[in-house]
C-alpha cells in the first residue's frame, strides 16, 4: 500500500533559521529519505516552492478560476512529502 507522509512546516520560522540550522534540518530530511532507499519503501518525494510562488485552482460551473497564493492563510505550510510503500501503517 502507498502511504503519502506530508511535511508541514511554518515558514515564517523557517525563513529565520541560520544557515547552519537550515543545512541541520535539511540534513534530517536526508537522513530519513535515505532510511525509507535502504528499506525500499522509497517511492518519490519533493520539497516544494513556498507559498508566496502558489497559484490556487478552482473549478466552478465548468469554468476554471486561477488566483495568486495559496488556498487559505494558515499557521504551518505544506512545505514537501515523501511517497512510500509499506505493508500497512505499522511497518
Amino acid at each position: 500500500m502507498q502511504y503519502v507522509l506530508l511535511i508541514h512546516e511554518d515558514e515564517q520560522l523557517w525563513e529565520n533559521l541560520t544557515e547552519p540550522e537550515a543545512d541541520e534540518t535539511m540534513a534530517g530530511y536526508a537522513r530519513f529519505g535515505e532510511l525509507l532507499a535502504k528499506g525500499d519503501h522509497m517511492r518519490g518525494g519533493e520539497r516544494l516552492r513556498p507559498t508566496e510562488t502558489a497559484t490556487t485552482v478552482r473549478v466552478r460551473d465548468d469554468e476554471v478560476l486561477l488566483s495568486d497564493g495559496p488556498f487559505a492563510e494558515t499557521k504551518e505550510q505544506l512545505g514537501g512529502f515523501y511517497l512510500v510503500e509499506a505493508a500497512d501503517l505499522d511497518g
